[in-house]
């Protein structure tokens, strides 16, 4: 292959599978880790390029596209745009690799520049590129435009970032300059070349492996035949010629001025980031950055042990709105939580922690000395390690109570080292200590940076075994731990491969009445990433569904139908959705149920209908005109938007 061209990388391969080729490749190259003075940049460009990975998956299970990816009936400009999406994949992913290695002691300031500008390049070729493809056409789902668009901001802030938009001609000049030769890391020999590391980061392969303490590093010749080498001191081996990026030569500019682009170094950029933080990651009370915010009833979100305060000194009114709390429950709010935490990621701000020191802050803003409690902490997280069975369960027996008490606990607990003890006593063999370590564990991951800890640590595979073999209550809280750590959706995928989703179907058709509903909460958040819907319908899950819709007295038909919901889209799942005769019982549903119930049924029965002859057929047939009418006049706003559409589908078709 040529050397920077991408264009060539990208016309071998069908449509669909260059991008999801590049995206899986960008997952890979991150799983590594970045170093270096562009680590957050390129942190933050592989973590939005992996959160295309949904869309891709459903313009792969969209009809216009064949099981390998060839075009079927997709139009002309949307395999241009998906072309054009894999040429900007093509170049993040050069990029990622050459920016991984650049070494500001044996690298110049203006190559520092240059890389920049690079950043700057790619991240405004992948949001035209985002801008460009027909999302209507392709039928992809609301939650993933929403998605995408949330991808698509981040990346226009971050061209800003770097300097502001760009000009075509700019951008086209400098992507079309090889950036280094093309390298796959997956496929390329590993060659070991003892404590030496690569550089002149514009003419050569880049790519590590860690094995052990022992860097793997690949070597790559330049144009002439040299292989550029440094070595740790940081004296050149070998230099045949200069550095290169994919930024045109002085004399390639044409009259562009440099000045217009981004010339600012990493240490300048990151002065210039220090953004004011945005109104409301802030809390009403405290006006402080939120690290546990809360939603009351009134549907303002305030710092939990802020409004706690307020409550528990016998106030009942919301301190920014002064209306009335119809109940004085406070709900997590995870959406808020994980938009303050991407944001202090990408303006390289401490997140909020409340443990500096052996202090805590209170919710006054003065802290109190904890060091006692870390120490009886640490002792308790001893004693997790005895070899006494009795000890060891009364010691979980503990840390079970001291998480739920409050986050202060959970973080100290983490802090003392507790999670890895508290995996590994997931697989002993007394039953009580196991359903009290994996309460604990559930406990824990209330608190957003323990979620982290808990997978690191290994937890899901003994989770998962819990809650195919443990007592009822410990398969239970197994249930909802994976709910919890499924809210990171990088934890979706972890869990949907590691055989939780059967496990959670099985609990879901044969639990009890709490375990069911863990089980079904759970199975709807992996039911999200489109990877775990297909595992879910493998595993029976509309056969569990139509069971809980058909058995009103269940109390389970809010929760079938969301799921279904979830489901729809899913062309597996759709065939499986049909083949089950799902749809006479969303038809009596629209004419009986709640108005919920109505709502979510339109929506699953337009899923199901839209470009579906035959399922609108069967609708008609079965009488679905005149609860859909009925549901136009006296449904909720969302369920006349479906019943309508359903309406004029069956119009166009001349059903009506």
């Amino acid at each position: 292959m040529a050397g920077g061209d991408a264009t060539t990388a990208v016309a071998g391969d069908r449509p669909l599978q260059a991008p999801l080729r590049l995206v899986h490749d960008v997952v890979r190259i991150s799983q590594a880790g970045f170093s270096g003075s562009f680590q957050k940049d390129c942190t933050n460009l592989a973590r939005r390029v992996s959160l295309l990975a949904h869309l891709l998956e459903e313009i792969k299970e969209f009809k216009g596209y064949d099981d390998n990816g060839h075009a079927g009936s997709s139009s002309s400009s949307s395999n241009s745009s998906l072309f054009d999406l894999s040429l900007a994949l093509e170049a993040a992913k050069r990029l990622l690799l050459a920016a991984n290695t650049f070494d500001p002691e044996i690298s110049s300031a203006e190559l520092a520049k240059k890389f920049s500008f690079q950043f700057q390049c790619v991240t405004w070729k992948l949001e035209k590129a985002l801008a460009s493809i027909p999302y209507d056409h392709f039928d992809i789902s609301e939650e993933v435009q929403e998605q995408v668009e949330l991808v698509r901001s981040q990346l226009r802030r971050a061209t800003d970032r770097y300097g502001g938009p760009l000009n075509s001609n700019m951008l086209s000049r400098a992507l079309s300059q090889p950036l280094n030769r093309d390298v796959d890391p997956f496929h390329l020999r590993n060659r070991l070349i003892g404590s030496l590391h690569i550089a002149n980061i514009g003419n050569i392969d880049h790519g590590r492996e860690k094995v052990g303490s022992v860097a793997n590093i690949k070597d790559s010749e330049g144009d002439d035949g040299s292989v550029q080498i440094v070595q740790e001191q940081g004296r050149r081996k070998s230099l045949s010629r200069s550095s290169k990026i994919c930024q045109p030569k002085d004399s390639e500019t044409n009259g562009i001025d440099e000045s217009c682009c981004s010339t600012k170094s990493p240490e300048e950029n990151k002065k210039s980031d220090s953004s004011i933080v945005p109104d409301d990651f802030l809390c009403p009370i405290s006006l402080e950055l939120m690290r546990d915010p809360v939603i009351v009833a009134t549907g303002q979100t305030y710092e939990r042990s802020y409004i706690q305060r307020w409550i528990d000194c016998g106030n009942t009114t919301c301190p920014k709105t002064q209306q009335k709390l119809e109940n004085l429950k406070l709900t997590p709010n995870y959406a808020l939580r994980s938009l303050i935490s991407q944001w202090c990621t990408e303006h390289n701000v401490e997140q909020p922690t409340a443990l500096t020191n052996g202090r805590i802050k209170k919710s006054d803003g003065s802290f109190r000395d904890v060091s006692g409690d870390i120490a009886a902490i640490e002792a308790l997280v001893r004693k997790l390690s005895s070899r006494s069975i009795e000890e060891r369960r009364a010691a979980v027996v503990e840390i079970r109570s001291l998480s739920k008490r409050s986050t202060d606990n959970r973080i100290l607990i983490a802090d003392a080292g507790a999670i890895p003890v508290l995996v590994s006593l997931l697989a002993c063999e007394d039953n009580q200590t196991q359903e009290h370590a994996v309460t604990s564990i559930l406990n824990l991951s209330i608190f957003e940076n323990n979620k982290g800890l808990i997978m690191l640590a290994g937890a899901v595979p003994s989770i998962v075994q819990i809650l195919r073999a443990g007592s009822m209550e410990a398969r239970e809280n197994a249930a909802a731990t994976l709910f919890s750590l499924s809210l990171a959706d990088e934890n979706k995928i972890i869990i949907g491969a590691s055989g939780a989703i059967p496990a959670l179907v099985d609990l879901l058709q044969n639990g009890s009445t709490r375990g069911r509903k863990d089980a079904a909460t759970a199975l709807f958040n992996l039911c999200i990433y489109q990877g775990n819907k297909g595992r879910a319908v493998r595993a029976g899950i509309i056969t569990a569904l139509l069971k809980m819709l058909s058995d009103t007295s269940s109390g389970m038909v809010d929760e079938a139908l969301t799921i279904l919901s979830v489901l729809a889209g899913n062309q597996e799942a759709k065939a499986a959705i049909v083949k089950a005769s799902t749809i006479p019982v969303l038809i009596d549903l629209m004419r009986t149920g709640l108005p919920r119930n109505k709502e979510n049924a339109a929506a699953i029965l337009l899923c199901l209908c839209k470009r579906d002859q035959d399922n609108l057929a069967c609708l008609s047939r079965l009488g679905a005109v005149i609860p859909l009418t009925e549901l136009t006049k006296n449904g909720t706003e969302r369920a006349k938007r479906k019943a309508n559409s359903l309406l004029e589908h069956l119009r166009k078709s001349n059903y009506l």
